[in-house]
């Protein structure tokens, strides 16, 4: 099984940026317990960040052919972008939407999600167990909906 994470916008700057907020855990130190949780799961986990929403949207294109699932933290785009919606539905991969703060206890304009309407599911506000959590949720929905392939 293959699963394809993808950290939006500003994700580059975990560990330095507001750690209050998003702790002092890296970019790549998420990246290295996801590889190692999917390993654990029978899972290959490859990740990606990228600030382009046009960007985020091609490896979502591109994911339908090489990957089973995604796992997803749109960042900012969760609340401006029809653009990464509107691939998600055009790919049609399952996908989990994770945030590393809760996005309900925030500000007003951060608690709409353009994808979580069109997600499995949604998890927010763990920090970085955040995408442990989704990564585990995704390799299990897809255990179940396709048993005899996995």
């Amino acid at each position: 099984m293959n699963i394809l994470v993808l950290h939006g916008p500003n994700l580059n700057l975990l560990g330095i940026r507001e750690p209050t907020l998003y702790g002092t855990t890296t970019l790549e130190e998420v990246d290295t317990s996801l590889k190692k949780l999917g390993m654990d799961l029978g899972a290959s986990v490859e990740s990606r960040q990228s600030n382009l929403e046009g960007e985020l949207v091609t490896w979502i294109q591109e994911a339908k052919t090489h990957f089973d699932g995604l796992v997803f933290n749109p960042a900012a785009y969760t609340h401006t972008s029809i653009a990464l919606r509107d691939a998600v539905v055009g790919v049609g991969i399952p996908m989990v939407e994770v945030h590393l703060s809760n996005i309900h206890r925030r500000e007003g304009f951060r608690r709409r999600s353009y994808l979580a309407s069109v997600s499995l599911g949604q998890i927010s506000g763990f920090g970085p167990q955040s995408y442990l959590l989704g990564l585990r949720a995704l390799v299990d929905a897809l255990q179940r909906t396709f048993p005899a392939s996995r």
